[in-house]
């Protein structure tokens, strides 16, 4: 051992130093969470030494896109044209957006969440399931674009940085697709959007992580509080109207199981000295054959269960069951009763009256509740018709 220090003396080799504390359970015996756990070894949850800076590509791309969508999908909206002025922030031109009686999230009319691309009942009865791979992509307003985008970077960065973007992004897309599943079996005769599925999806999958390696970390009650805090945030939103709660929970499950399954980190061994290579110095690491299958039990019952879950939603959805049949509360899991807005699928249906005098007006009165509301314009388009048709009966 002195003949070795002196020769890495004499060769100008520094010897090698401890491992910083962080996030990398490669430098702790974790083993898939037994095992070690002392005080001296524990790491804070979100924090880390050893994080590399350019490893953030695949959540700017996500969140690129996600503000592309929203840009476009307000483009197509045109309040200050198809609403004839009627519009909020109309200084915005093009990009004002719908009043907020009308959407409090501040985004497009229900008519253009149609289409744009938003699942609803009738529109997936119609074959129309590309929907299902467009609606993770839509927000509902300037409001759930701003906290699903900041929850998605902060939680997306963390993730990316400690395992990849490649097992990141994976567990990002299945999510959003997973969700977009689930969404179809409840989803009711109004355009709902999926993008916080991939957000919930995050969760989960650093629940896995929190809960895998438990006793590693020093502070897991506050990274507890945190992904129970980010939760409760983005649900309550989905309770307003046009964001699907139910995709945020099938991307919540799958996030879960798919964080057991591919978010791991194998325990890394030192080997003494006289392993080391011919060019080497020091003292090395190697992965074990058992860790780098890391609890394989673990992995696979996560794995089966993510694929029993994935191929029962793709049925279920391909033969366009309704689960509303079978649960006449999960609404209220979706949805806030508001005079504003109804929580439940009724058909609306309005009769409208054109007066032909010089100041021409129109009439519209909703045959349900005798509500009407008197426009100084006639040139309104079919699918502004219905969403105003609907603003009435609601």
């Amino acid at each position: 051992m002195a003949a070795s220090a002196k020769l890495g003396a004499e060769l100008g080799l520094k010897p090698r130093q401890p491992p910083r504390p962080s996030f990398d359970f490669g430098d702790y015996p974790c083993g898939g969470g037994g095992g070690g756990g002392g005080d001296e070894d524990r790491v804070p949850f979100f924090r880390s030494a050893s994080r590399r800076r350019g490893d953030t590509w695949i959540v700017s791309l996500f969140v690129l896109l996600h503000v592309f969508a929203f840009v476009a999908t307000m483009a197509v909206n045109n309040c200050g044209e198809s609403s004839h002025g009627d519009c909020a922030l109309k200084a915005l031109g093009r990009f004002s957006f719908q009043p907020l009686p009308e959407n409090p999230l501040l985004g497009p009319s229900a008519s253009t969440l149609d289409a744009v691309g938003a699942v609803r009942r009738t529109l997936l009865t119609e074959h129309q399931t590309w929907r299902l791979f467009t609606a993770p992509w839509l927000h509902a307003g300037i409001f759930h674009l701003l906290i699903n985008l900041l929850s998605v970077t902060y939680l997306g960065i963390h993730l990316e940085q400690e395992f990849g973007p490649l097992r990141s992004g994976m567990i990002y897309i299945l999510s959003a697709l997973v969700g977009s599943l689930v969404s179809a079996l409840f989803v009711q005769d109004s355009p709902q959007v999926g993008s916080s599925a991939a957000l919930f999806g995050l969760l989960g999958a650093m629940l896995a992580v929190l809960i895998r390696y438990w006793r590693h970390f020093n502070d897991k009650f506050a990274a507890l509080v945190f992904i129970f805090s980010i939760f409760t945030i983005n649900f309550a939103l989905g309770l307003l109207p046009y964001i699907d709660n139910f995709s945020s929970m099938g991307g919540f499950i799958s996030g879960f199981l798919l964080g057991f399954v591919a978010l791991y980190k194998p325990q890394r061994r030192e080997l003494p000295p006289n392993k080391v290579g011919l060019f080497d110095y020091g003292v090395q690491s190697s992965i074990k054959l058992k860790q780098m299958l890391d609890e394989p039990v673990l992995r696979i019952v996560a794995l089966l269960l993510f694929a029993l879950v994935f191929s029962g939603c793709l049925v279920a959805a391909l033969r366009r069951i309704d689960f509303n049949q079978y649960c006449s509360w999960c609404y209220f899991l979706n949805c806030i009763p508001s005079k504003r807005w109804s929580c439940n699928d009724m058909t609306t249906s309005c009769e409208i009256l054109q007066s032909v005098e010089r100041n021409a007006e129109l009439t519209l009165t909703c045959m349900a509740n005798g509500k009407f509301r008197v426009f100084p314009f006639t040139n309104i388009s079919p699918a502004r018709m219905g969403d105003l048709c609907t603003l009435l009966c609601s």
